[in-house]
Parts: structure tokens; sequence; C-alpha cells
């Protein structure tokens, strides 16, 4: 049998993931527990991703959902539930936030497109705030202002994962731009879904780029200092992506038809150097 929790870490290693590089420095006992909550959503945003049959996606998260339940009621069959199972008293994980993941999965399969930002908050919310609430319990923390930090930072990483990752989500026939916003600065949804660039996108690319580092300087600013060092790993991951942002600026938002990526060994080094210097 599978040992769950090695699975877990092929898991991990072999996404490519910058989540991967801030699990680095961490002490063993938590890393594998981050490392089976990140293939934990790995398993399950890839069901969304890699099934053509919209009625056997649904089929799959119902038995993903049933595999949650498992973990705290009795023996789930996946090797990510069991290692779930595992960590899951350890750290104080509730069933309610891995079951809202699943939900944000879910809103992939129902709905292509976000009426305004207070709709793509809510699904944002799902798929990253709720793993920077479970990654906190994880990581330690003892001023509960600490999940203020870690919602916040949470909307931050996803908005980052939308803007780098437009023209790949318009492959698959999705825009998570909020539509009041392509209306607002004049950018049809044709042209995202035909990869056309012009100036009113890189205005609204620009606008989606500000709201992301806002993002990011609110959930800083609620990082209570005596929980600093304990939420290191966040710390990392905020460091990559602000820097992938950078770069994605400084390309003039070229995300329609190729996905910036940094290299794993800068990946490495920007570790590093936020794990220590902090």
């Amino acid at each position: 049998m599978t040992d769950p929790h090695a699975y877990c870490q092929e898991k991990a290693a072999t996404s490519g993931s910058s989540f991967y590089y801030s699990f680095m420095f961490l002490p063993p006992e938590r890393r594998q527990a981050i490392t089976a909550l990140y293939a934990f959503c790995r398993e399950v945003d890839d069901v969304v991703d890699e099934c053509q049959d919209m009625q056997i996606a649904h089929t799959k998260l119902d038995w993903w959902r049933n595999q949650v339940d498992q973990v705290f009621t009795g023996t789930p069959q996946h090797p990510v539930a069991l290692a779930l199972k595992d960590i899951s008293t350890r750290f104080n994980l509730p069933r309610e936030q891995l079951l809202e993941i699943i939900d944000g999965m879910q809103m992939d399969l129902q709905q292509t497109r976000y009426l305004d930002w207070k709709a793509l908050n809510l699904y944002c919310y799902r798929v990253a705030s709720v793993v920077g609430l479970l990654s906190a319990e994880i990581f330690g923390y003892t001023n509960r202002q600490t999940l203020k930090y870690a919602h916040d930072l949470g909307l931050a990483f996803q908005l980052t994962n939308i803007i780098r990752d437009v023209g790949e989500d318009a492959r698959r026939g999705r825009i998570y731009l909020p539509v009041d916003e392509l209306q607002r600065f004049k950018v049809p949804a044709k042209q995202i879904l035909e990869g056309e660039y012009s100036d009113n996108f890189r205005e609204l690319m620009a606008f989606q780029t500000q709201r992301a580092r806002q993002l990011y300087d609110q959930a800083f600013a609620q990082l209570p200092p005596e929980d600093k060092k304990t939420q290191r790993p966040g710390l990392i991951m905020a460091a990559i992506y602000r820097t992938l942002l950078d770069e994605i600026e400084a390309d003039g938002f070229q995300v329609l038809d190729r996905r910036t990526s940094l290299t794993p060994l800068r990946k490495i080094w920007i570790a590093g150097k936020t794990w220590f210097l902090g």
C-alpha cells in the first residue's frame, strides 16, 4: 500500500508550484502537514481542470466530499485523505473548511464569469483564503489577528494566479476578471478569448495588479509581530508571488499567449532570503 505522506510529497514535488518552495524550511511535522493540505488542493483542482465531462467532474467532487467526511468519521480510501486524517487532529483542521475548498472547485463547474469583485471575492475566499486559514493553523499562531492576515494573503495569491493565467483560463472558456471591470475598461470578453492585446487590456491588468498589491499590503499590516516567525512560509510565498507580479508588469502584461514564471533557482533564492532575513 502507498504510504500516504510519500504520495503527498510526490504530488507536491512534481507540481512545480511556488507553494512547494515555501515549505522547504519548515520542521518535518509541519512540512508533512502542509504538504498533505497542498496535495488535497491539487487533487480536487485537477478534477476541474482535467475532467472534460461535467457530470463526471461533479461525481468526483462528491466522492471527495465523502472522503473528507471519512477523514473525521471513518477510514478514507485515498492516500491524500489518509494523510489528512493523520494530521487533522494534530493541527485542528475543521472539516467545514476542507469542504469549502471543494465548494470553490464546484463553482468552476457552474460558472465561467463573475459579475463583479464581490462575486469573484467569494470564489477566491473558498479556493484560497480558506487554504490560508488552514495553513495558519498548521504553521502556528498565538494571536487570532493572524487569521485576518491569512485570509487577505489568500485573496492576494488567488488574484495573482488569475492575473498570470488569463490566457490559459481563456483557452478553457473561463474569464475570472469581473464583467463590470471588463466593461469599465472597454475590454470585450471576445478580445480575451481570442488572445488580442490592446492598451485597454493592459490598463485593466494594471488595475488588477494594483489591487493585488493592495491586498498583500493589507495582509502584512494585519500580521502581529509575535507570529511573524511562525508564518514565514506565507511570507516566502508572498515574496515569490510579488516578484512574479513585478515580472508580469515589466513584460507589459503579456499574459494572453504565455505564462510568466520564475525559475526554480530563483524561487529557492527568494525562499532562502525571506526565511533567513525575514
